[in-house]
């Protein structure tokens, strides 16, 4: 607030000079932090927490980058050309604009100004090109980086099972950094071979024991089984062999008010 052409803010019982430069930032360890109402319409919450999502595209850049390092140099290549190609035409659309802006009189008579589209027009249609191209291509390097997903999907499973370990113990904090390092050795050490969908599964079955025999080394006795059980629940959840409604039923047993029944079975002689 503004008192006597002064900028103050008030802190407890003292105003104090307030300076629009100043910035003030806290954070947390909470994994998912929630807030009153009141307090966070005065300030900006930021959550860094990484998605499932965003760490399965993170892991699968890891995995085609160390199983096939030309898809993801062309990939990286291809994006940096996409971005060059967007961000010159944009810088040609500027210039014509600011020649049209900045004309006087007769926009014909303008020597400048027709040479310049006919440029651009030439360098539109030639980057307009190159830009159809480029998304063909990107577009057959995203198919061929696709095939490598079952094993992102895998390790993603993997991290967030272990996470979930710190709501047993805060004992067991797991910087995503060592998974993401531990990950990496599984794949590099998984057994290999020629045919891709025999690697994958190499990978996977390498990668999940591998992992498991690390993590449990760090739990206590009483928490491997259910440590097992989480991982072994998460990964049949994720193949829809347990259904959704058939695990929040063993967690939450019968929903008081259930409207969908299935039939009675056998009902003539049950009666």
């Amino acid at each position: 607030f503004k008192q006597g052409g002064r900028t103050l803010i008030r802190l407890g019982d003292s105003d104090i000079d307030y300076d629009k430069n100043f910035r003030f930032y806290m954070t947390s360890k909470l994994a998912n932090p929630h807030y009153l109402p009141e307090i966070c319409i005065k300030v900006t919450v930021i959550n860094f927490t990484v998605t499932k999502l965003g760490l399965e595209d993170q892991l699968l850049a890891d995995v085609v980058r160390l199983e096939r390092p030309d898809l993801e140099q062309s990939r990286t290549k291809l994006i940096v050309q996409i971005n060059d190609d967007k961000n010159q035409l944009k810088s040609i659309e500027d210039e014509i604009l600011k020649l049209l802006f900045n004309s006087e009189g007769n926009i014909l008579d303008n020597e400048q100004l027709i040479g310049t589209l006919q440029q651009s027009k030439v360098t539109s249609t030639a980057i307009g090109e190159r830009l159809q191209q480029a998304e063909k291509t990107e577009a057959s390097i995203t198919e061929a980086r696709e095939k490598y997903r079952p094993v992102a999907l895998r390790g993603s499973v993997l991290f967030f099972v272990i996470a979930d370990m710190a709501n047993m113990d805060p004992m067991y904090q797991y910087s995503l950094e060592y998974f993401k390092q531990l990950f990496i050795t599984c794949i590099a050490e998984s057994e290999a071979a020629s045919d891709l969908e025999k690697r994958l599964q190499n990978i996977i079955e390498y990668a999940t024991l591998n992992i498991f025999t690390n993590i449990s080394r760090g739990l206590f006795e009483r928490h491997k089984l259910l440590f097992s059980f989480m991982l072994c629940a998460e990964v049949l959840q994720v193949a829809n062999i347990v259904p959704t409604a058939e695990w929040n039923y063993l967690l939450r047993g019968a929903v008081a008010g259930e409207r969908d029944r299935p039939p009675k079975p056998a009902l003539t002689w049950l009666s």
